[in-house]
């Protein structure tokens, strides 16, 4: 249900519930959303309410005796709202960070990984920092070298010197001659080609028919579809947190075991957050993803607070990824705030991209 259906005592209470149960961890009792002074309403009045919001899917109750815990809907109402009301403020002391840290850096490798830090220090959670989408990398040459009798060693080179190194089992035995006449075939046919193109340019050539006529060509066609399946250019990304996960699960007990385990699997595999990031960021500006709004079932404990920033012509992306029970207002205006930041030091040249 849109926040808009809600009235403005409802997402009122909803928020206070939200926001205590942030801080405790507990489930909220009525008597204290109650006991709220800038809320102004009764105890039967929040007992109303509650019980309204629990039927309509924003909260609910792990016992029959206990007070209530959000749902993802809850949260997700909870962060519309921030989003809503969301003005550009100025956090100085993560602002000040990365002032005193990538202006010196550099380069910006070691800017971005000062970001991520940054982030991840603020927010206790993980943060990560994904540089602009360079131009798309394109095919320049490949070299196959034979490891046994059916294994080869891949080496693809890409535009901007980018190297990418695969073993294929190829399931017959190529002849080093067949392997030097094969690739210098692919070389020639695709070199300049953007990866995206080569491979649906070697199905399309597996699909003809004259294939069919020429054997050597057909068996570098099927060596080419090893080869590119699941090659992509090079998408770097800066990310931190492991300490601050561990001390958030032992100190504060916010991050449940499952959950920690989930999000340092998530510093292990970069390469899926990268996916995530190029799912969910359909445009410029803030996007947060709440528990089972990730379609991956091992991700519904987790919710992602990230920001788009601007070297003046490419989106780079930067956030923070952690429990659902976030603190998403501080969140928010950490990411929001380093992403600003960000865009304003690249733009003004502090940071030297070479």
């Amino acid at each position: 249900m849109p926040i808009s259906r809600l009235s403005e005592r409802s997402r009122r209470i909803l928020a206070a519930l939200v926001g205590e149960y942030v801080e405790t961890g507990q489930p909220v009792a009525s008597a204290t959303i109650a006991k709220q002074g800038d809320l102004d309403v009764s105890s039967a009045t929040v007992r109303n309410v509650l019980a309204s919001l629990e039927e309509q899917g924003y909260l609910y109750q792990p016992h029959t005796s206990a007070g209530r815990v959000p749902t993802d809907m809850g949260y997700r109402c909870y962060v519309d709202m921030l989003l809503e009301s969301h003005r550009p403020g100025r956090l100085a002391g993560v602002e000040a960070q990365l002032l005193a840290g990538p202006r010196n850096a550099g380069l910006m490798d070691e800017a971005l990984t000062t970001v991520s830090h940054v982030l991840s220090e603020a927010s206790h959670h993980v943060g990560f920092a994904v540089p602009p989408q360079s131009e798309e990398a394109a095919f320049q040459r490949v070299e196959f070298v034979p490891l046994t009798d059916t294994k080869v060693l891949v080496v693809v080179v890409m535009s901007g010197g980018h190297v990418s190194n695969k073993v294929v089992d190829i399931g017959e035995r190529f002849a080093m001659s067949e392997l030097h006449q094969a690739a210098n075939y692919l070389n020639e046919q695709f070199a300049g080609v953007p990866l995206s193109e080569v491979r649906a340019g070697v199905l399309a050539r597996m699909s003809e028919e004259r294939t069919l006529y020429d054997a050597l060509l057909s068996r570098a066609l099927r060596l080419a579809e090893s080869t590119f399946t699941g090659l992509a250019g090079p998408r770097v990304l800066f990310i931190e947190g492991a300490a601050s996960l561990i001390e958030e699960s032992q100190e504060s007990g916010r991050i449940s075991l499952g959950t920690l385990r989930t999000l340092l699997k998530m510093i292990e595999e970069k390469h899926r957050l990268v996916r995530l990031l190029t799912e969910y960021m359909e445009g410029p500006g803030l996007t947060v993803i709440i528990g089972t709004e990730h379609t991956a079932p091992d991700l519904r404990e987790v919710s992602l607070v990230a920001t788009t920033y601007t070297d003046g012509d490419r989106l780079g992306a930067i956030g923070v990824i952690g429990p659902t029970r976030m603190k998403y207002s501080r969140t928010i205006s950490i990411v929001d705030s380093a992403g600003r930041a960000v865009t304003r030091l690249l733009q003004h040249g502090a940071w030297n991209q070479s």
